[in-house]
């Protein structure tokens, strides 16, 4: 086969109004999403991997998921030296907003716990209360984190979707067997995905469980399938001929029990029926090899006239390329993969982690940070005013270490081209690793969320470290973004108090999120400003390259009561140029 066409579109003036240095509009000050976090011990304090949804029909709704360790023991429990999963115990955490994203509540279920779990005695857990979602504990599953999340139209009796009928929440995330034991297994393979759906939001958030209903496996799972990094969208433009119709995209490494995870291929199931039932299918080859890799990282996107857009990044030829595969048909069938841009992804293969990092030895990994973020201009909730324009970004490492960049395209035609890949311009000195776009509906306005490092790599564990989350605004006029400008910044701390449950490395998961109206726009981000650095554990880190590891540390014995105290930050933005 023929090295894949890259179709770009150049146009010097996109450059320049994207290169203008970004000017401070107005502060507001950011939101904690995740109130239900304690701010010690760890790991029960540990949140990241944010995904938010605007409920389009009422857009004073939004929810939030994010992966929560708040039913977790704490390192307290048996041995203080480690902090581990608890078996059993789900880590998908939910949180609501009914302002707008001004203010957010975290519900209570009940499911399996661990959150009493103090020490020193070794952990019991048991049912109990819980942060998470619900049934999984009853349905012989775990939460397993990963969170997306959509809105919907509400099917009526006659199966038929309109926003009259009210809003449908879907939940897409991991999840694994409850039992350890194969014959008592709920399914086959390591992870699968599972999809919860609630239409009364308001009952959900008032602790009320029977609001959701039971996950429902989505994946289809071998005794060796690890299904991984899903995204959830609902086609949510009553213009489209598939309204109503739901798109789950997720990676199948299909090997895991073999010491590797080879193939890979992309996967996208699809629903007609409000989450009820899913026909799933293999998108493109399963090939994965230094010349050939599926998209990984996937986002999935529909526009006005119910187009399914599929992005990831992969490798073609040797070479790593943001790619794209399209549906016209409701997502029966998909055509591609289309090169869309090529990216250098950022990082430093730490020999440690067996994983890329960007601030340093024992830093947080940024597997997924050349993956695409997507938004499209689809005119939800009617579809009226939709231009479907697409905007992608994502963090791009070609400029060389120290001086990542955060990369933006977009295309007005569908896919068909797009324009020259364009860096944001930043302060001097940030240093992207996760991004995420947001378009109005209407398609005037684009929002970009990211986390950027504040300083360079470093060597050693001892040095401080910086991190910030930033939401800029451009106004969009004739296709083009232009007038950048810092809706805010948030001094997000030092990341050496972030932690792996391992400890072995720093943890701030594998992305950021926003969501956008015509309005107005909601982001969130990882946020570190509560964890405390605490030196036992830099020694540690530091010492597992050297040729004389240390032990783990006592923890809670020697760590500062915040060490691990990371959380999500989140803003509700009006629209600065109406």
């Amino acid at each position: 086969m023929g090295r894949p066409r890259l179709v770009i579109a150049s146009v010097a003036a996109f450059a320049a109004a994207l290169c203008g240095a970004a000017v401070a509009a107005y502060a507001a000050p950011a939101t904690e999403v995740t109130v239900g976090s304690p701010p010690s011990p760890f790991s029960q304090n540990k949140q990241n991997e944010p995904a938010v949804a605007i409920d389009a029909h009422d857009p004073s709704v939004v929810v939030a998921g994010v992966n929560d360790e708040i039913d977790m023991e704490s390192c307290a429990a048996g041995d203080p030296s480690t902090c581990p999963f608890t078996p059993g115990v789900g880590v998908s955490g939910v949180y609501f907003s009914f302002d707008s994203g001004r203010s957010w509540t975290q519900p209570t279920y009940t499911g399996w716990t661990a959150r009493d779990c103090l020490g020193p005695a070794p952990c019991t857990p048991h049912v109990g209360p819980i942060g998470t979602l619900p049934h999984y504990y009853e349905a012989g599953l775990v939460s397993d984190g990963d969170p997306g999340v959509a809105f919907g139209p509400r099917p009526g009796p006659d199966g038929t979707f309109s926003w009259a009928n009210g809003s449908r929440l879907y939940y897409a995330n991991l999840t694994a067997n409850f039992s350890a034991v194969r014959k008592l297994e709920t399914f086959r393979g390591a992870e699968a995905i599972a999809v919860s759906t609630a239409d009364n939001v308001r009952a959900a958030a008032a602790d009320n469980a029977s609001a959701w209903t039971a996950p429902v496996i989505i994946s289809r799972q071998s005794s060796t399938t690890f299904s991984d990094k899903e995204q959830i969208y609902a086609d949510n433009a009553a213009s489209s001929p598939f309204f109503g119709h739901v798109y789950t995209c997720w990676a199948s490494f299909r090997s895991n029990s073999h010491g590797n995870a080879f193939p890979v291929p992309l996967m996208v199931g699809r629903s007609a029926d409000g989450g009820r039932t899913w026909t799933t299918r293999q998108v493109g080859p399963a090939t994965s090899n230094g010349m050939s890799q599926q998209p990984d990282g996937c986002t999935v996107r529909t526009d006005s006239q119910g187009n399914v857009y599929v992005f990831g990044v992969g490798v073609r030829n040797g070479t790593s390329l943001q790619l794209m595969y399209k549906s016209t048909d409701g997502g029966a069938h998909f055509t591609g993969p289309t090169a869309v841009a090529p990216v250098v992804e950022p990082g430093v293969f730490d020999p440690v982690e067996g994983r890329p990092v960007m601030d340093g030895i024992a830093g947080a990994r940024v597997d997924l940070a050349g993956a695409p973020s997507v938004d499209i201009a689809n005119g939800r909730p009617t579809g009226a005013g939709a231009t479907n324009e697409i905007f992608m970004t994502w963090a791009d490492g070609r400029a060389g270490l120290n001086h990542e960049q955060l990369m933006l395209t977009w295309s007005r035609n569908g896919g068909a081209t797009w324009a020259a890949p364009t860096p944001v311009a930043l302060t001097a000195g940030d240093r992207p690793f996760f991004t995420a776009p947001a378009v109005s509906p209407d398609g005037t306005d684009l929002y970009v969320v990211h986390n950027s490092l504040t300083t360079p790599y470093r060597t050693n564990t001892t040095d401080p470290r910086g991190l910030i989350g930033e939401v800029l605004h451009a106004n969009v006029a004739g296709g083009t973004p232009s007038g950048w400008t810092t809706l805010e910044t948030t001094p997000g701390g030092d990341p050496r108090g972030s932690s792996a449950n391992s400890l072995t490395s720093e943890f701030l998961g594998d992305y950021v999120y926003a969501a956008a109206t015509n309005d107005f726009a909601v982001a969130v981000w990882n946020d570190a400003h509560a964890a405390g650095v605490c030196p036992s554990i830099n020694a540690y880190r530091a010492s597992l390259y050297t040729a004389s590891p240390l032990p783990a540390p006592n923890v809670l014995g020697t760590c500062p009561a915040t060490f691990g105290n990371t959380d999500i930050l989140g803003g509700s933005y009006p629209d600065p140029t109406p």
